[in-house]
């Protein structure tokens, strides 16, 4: 067993007691969370500061906005202390209420007949926030200045201008570029990754990534025949295992962590993750045992880096997200709003795109017949289809024909992928998984007008993400949330497939539900939140540390995990200079001054100390998780 933080703490130290040291520790992360009750939805007050021990003023960078949670503290004991209280507890209206409680329209036409508001009130004005992620960032404002802004011709010009540059918001880690690309365009670098960029050139590296067809992936493809169902078509699941049986579906999701882990096609399994959460279709749910797998194949990751469009419409047509968002129970009598209220609010426009309940109402209208077979297929059933004069924004239909619904509903689906708000929206949100949590406005309407000019095709927008300054000056200005920073953790260290990867996988599966994100496992239609505030966990990041334990101590088996002393193979005469090699292998730079102190004061050393055992006599599987747990491993 990997030795883990709680156990290992002096006899005086608090002990593990459920409510005791953490006011709302359960064992496991606790996700973000919705109020659960009326009273819990009384106006919230500012939450109260937990004490912090006296340790002088914080860094700078400490400052701008990244977590207090990631800094590296001088031992467990004070880390455990610094920590303070646990999860963020986040409640907000959704649409639907926002709009019901909202003013009542003049129109009566217009009235909310299932409700008690207006149907000409939009979510946006009801006070609904933006997007999936303001509820977290509510207040922060846009970094409309990160420090240089604009597009150069190539990525690497844009880079070699962003290091001229100097960024508004200081970081502790280097603004190497290449370091920086693999931060943001893998789930985590590896020795090799940076020898390739190096070798080949930034430019040729990013081209390279967005053909991801022409990339040999041996390792992932080998890991990946330890999950055989997610290869396999509807027809394949249901002849293969028996009705309703989930195994397809958690295969899928260990599929996640093999790809991630590692596929050399690293920029297109970030896309992969990309979308899946702005297409969410949660893995496992009620209903997904024959479909979800398909859906990830032919929806999600065959048009991952081609044309939005294409894959809105697929996913329309797609037997797992009719089922998840219950339009195999809406037609023309008893008409489901759910699908038709998220093509909008989340799919495609956004709150912001000015849509109001009536729109909804339409939108779902529109999507009526559409439904999935008991076999597990699409099909539009026009009998279901509800007829009559439709308008959603600004689209417009007589919809008189029940055999043309199908039609209908797919110019309708055209219509919003090309909208421009939904160009916006989603600019924003690869802003915010590429960039910062609170992109600039400037960059956001680059990429929008980038999309438009190529009808929603992926690529081209990539490209000029790539080519923009604000991409290369944002060095350290994204956390990893807790699924990234256990994938890269793997990745660093040289984690591989093994003896036994189906029950590795499993393994490893079910430590991420510990981390509070298991893979295509977020509950509600939005995706996995993907900005800071929504994991600052005491008890996720505990379990983040004990991560780094178990990687580092052999803990997963049925892979091939690397010893520890491993990773020192530089002669080092000296404990100083022994930690700047550990530091560089598996930090890819060096850690300031006062970071470096703290580790020689754990080992109870000084830094010129002479080296005679790259084991350290046996402390290096305790070492080189605490380097793992610092802020640099914690950054992107």
């Amino acid at each position: 067993m990997a030795e883990r933080l709680f156990p290992d703490d002096p006899g005086d130290a608090p002990k593990k007691v459920k409510g005791a040291f953490f006011s709302d520790y359960t064992g496991e992360f606790p996700m973000p969370r919705v109020l659960q009750s009326a009273k819990e939805e009384a106006p919230r007050q500012p939450a109260a500061k937990p004490a912090q021990p006296s340790r002088g003023p914080a860094p700078a960078w400490l400052r701008t906005g990244r977590p207090a949670l990631h800094e590296l503290t001088r031992n467990r004991r004070q880390a455990l202390m610094a920590l303070g209280g646990g999860a963020v507890a986040l409640g907000a209206l959704g649409t639907t209420a926002a709009a019901v409680f909202g003013p009542p329209a003049a129109d009566p036409d217009d009235f909310v007949k299932t409700g008690s508001g207006g149907g000409n009130i939009s979510p946006h004005d009801a006070g609904s926030f933006s997007n999936r992620d303001a509820s977290y960032t509510s207040g922060q404002g846009d970094l409309n200045d990160l420090g240089a802004s604009g597009t150069a011709d190539t990525p690497s010009a844009a880079a070699v201008a962003a290091m001229r540059a100097t960024p508004r918001f200081p970081t502790p880690l280097t603004r190497d570029p290449v370091l920086h690309l693999l931060r943001r365009a893998t789930f985590g670098a590896t020795p090799a990754d940076v020898a390739l960029v190096k070798q080949i050139g930034i430019d040729a590296w990013i081209d390279q990534q967005l053909e991801p067809d022409k990339i040999p992936d041996p390792v992932a493809d080998a890991a990946l025949k330890a999950v055989p169902t997610v290869t396999m078509t509807t027809a394949q699941i249901r002849s293969s295992v028996k009705d309703g049986d989930g195994k397809p579906m958690m295969e899928l999701s260990r599929a996640v962590i093999a790809r991630q882990m590692w596929s050399s096609r690293q920029l297109f399994e970030v896309m992969v993750d990309f979308w899946n959460n702005h297409l969410n279709v949660t893995s496992p749910f009620d209903g997904g045992w024959d479909v979800r797998g398909p859906y990830d194949s032919g929806v999600i990751r065959k048009h991952a880096l081609g044309k939005f469009s294409d894959m809105l419409i697929a996913s329309a047509r797609d037997p797992a997200m009719m089922r998840y968002l219950d339009n195999t129970s809406s037609d023309q009598r008893n008409v489901n709003e759910n699908y038709g209220r998220e093509l909008l609010e989340l799919h495609t426009v956004g709150i912001d795109g000015g849509y109001n309940e009536k729109d909804v109402r339409n939108s779902a209208y529109l999507m009526t017949g559409r439904t999935a077979t008991r076999e597990g297929t699409f099909k539009y059933e026009q009998n279901r289809h509800r007829t009559g004069a439709v308008k959603v924004l600004g689209f417009q239909h007589a919809n008189k024909s029940r055999t043309d619904g199908l039609a209908v509903g797919d110019a309708y689906l055209l219509y919003l992928a090309t909208h421009p708000s939904t160009a916006r929206y989603v600019a924003r949100k690869l802003c915010v998984r590429f960039v910062c949590d609170t992109p600039p406005q400037g960059l956001v309407d680059r990429l929008a007008k980038a999309y438009q000019e190529s009808g929603s095709a992926v690529v081209p927008v990539l490209k000029v993400l790539f080519r923009s300054l604000e991409f290369w000056i944002a060095t350290g200005l994204k956390t990893r949330r807790p699924l990234e920073n256990f994938i890269a953790t793997g990745r660093v260290v040289g984690t591989a497939p093994g003896t036994d990867t189906a029950k590795a996988l499993e393994d490893l599966y079910n430590f991420t539900n510990k981390l509070g994100q298991p893979p295509l496992g977020w509950g509600p239609p939005d995706g996995y939140p993907d900005v800071a505030t929504a994991w600052s966990s005491a008890a996720g990041m505990l379990e983040t540390w004990n991560a780094h334990r178990m990687f580092l101590q052999q803990s997963w088996k049925g892979l091939a995990n690397p010893k520890a002393d491993s990773l020192v193979t530089q002669p080092a005469a000296t404990l100083g200079t022994y930690l700047d090699v550990l530091a560089n292998r598996l930090l890819f730079q060096p850690m300031q001054p006062a970071e470096k102190d703290a580790l020689i004061k754990f080992l109870g050393a000084k830094a010129d100390t002479r080296i005679t055992d790259t084991n350290l006599g046996g402390k290096l599987p305790l070492l080189a998780p605490l380097v793992l747990d610092s802020v640099y491993h914690a950054l992107r």
